[in-house]
């Protein structure tokens, strides 16, 4: 009897159900990215990895514009 008064729930309450339950998920996965990224960023500063990358995305950039030199005459 307890299962078929959860199912006839009021259209309201399911939606009210929902929508605090996806404020909750969107919350706890920013929270968390918001964890991973701090860690990753602490991890990568220790590890001096960051002038690596640097050096990659300026070559990336400067392979771009000897390709496309217009680019800078805007």
């Amino acid at each position: 009897m307890e299962r078929h008064e959860e199912i006839h729930k009021t259209k309201k309450e399911i939606f009210f159900n929902n929508f605090l339950g996806g404020i909750a998920w969107a919350l706890g996965a920013t929270i968390g990215l918001g964890f991973i990224i701090a860690i990753l960023g602490i991890v990568l500063k220790n590890v001096n990895l960051i002038p690596f990358f640097g050096n990659f995305i300026g070559g990336i950039i400067e392979f771009i514009i000897t390709k496309n030199p217009s680019l800078l005459a805007k």
